[in-house]
């Protein structure tokens, strides 16, 4: 599968940013950053949901090995959002890491391969065998928290189509603003904006894939 990308505007100049991070990082090192913590602290019914239960607009908690981040899905855009919903119900993200991390612009995860150390190099490639066709809506815009679909680029996607299970979330609202229109926003951050923050900091390699691993620990919705 090709790369995917993401559009990224620094220093007022339009760079395209690819999702694959072809990176040799490092799993943590000293504590238990990367352990996973027990799955009795969250509640089995959050955990083997019934997607049909689901409110319109559901939140979602993203637990990760630096904090938990809560997300509420948009009604205006439903392909999306019963994709995540799906993913989420399969446990697909369980273990998967943010890849792709850039501070002044947004974290990226949702990749399967990079729950596979032995496949580091393909980082920002892998996903299932399909795509979700775009769903641009005005007044969903890439403010901070916001959470959107990562994509191929034009070239070789000009419907704009998202990937089937990359995701992002923005960290700096100025730097992702051209990228309104261009790419899908399904989401926001109801919760956890400094998580995304703590993520944005770690330190990363040349590719931006961070030196210590920030894992997906599981998804499943807010209940409460």
């Amino acid at each position: 599968m090709k790369n995917i990308f993401v559009t990224l505007g620094v220093l007022a100049v339009a760079v395209m940013l690819a999702v694959s991070c072809n990176c040799s990082g490092n799993k943590s090192k000293g504590g238990n950053a990367d352990a996973l913590p027990a799955a009795d602290t969250v509640k089995a019914d959050d955990m083997n949901f019934n997607p049909a239960d689901l409110p319109e607009e559901p939140v979602f908690n993203i637990e990760t090995t630096l904090g938990t981040i809560k997300v509420k899905l948009y009604s205006k855009t439903p392909k999306h959002r019963d994709n995540f919903i799906k993913l989420a119900h399969e446990h697909f993200y369980d273990g998967t890491l943010f890849h792709r991390v850039i501070n002044g612009f947004m974290i990226q995860g949702g990749d399967p391969l990079s729950k596979d150390p032995s496949k580091r190099n393909l980082y920002g490639t892998g996903g299932p065998e399909y795509t979700v066709p775009a769903e641009f809506v005005p007044e969903y815009t890439h403010k901070k928290g916001a959470l959107a679909a990562a994509r191929r680029g034009d070239a070789a996607n000009p419907k704009r189509a998202s990937s089937g299970s990359q995701f992002y979330l923005v960290q700096d609202e100025v730097a992702c603003s051209q990228l309104d229109g261009q790419y899908t926003v399904f989401g926001e951050t109801v919760e956890g904006l400094d998580v995304i923050d703590k993520i944005a900091a770690v330190a990363t390699d040349g590719r931006d894939c961070p030196l210590n691993d920030v894992r997906i620990i599981r998804i499943y919705p807010d209940l409460d």
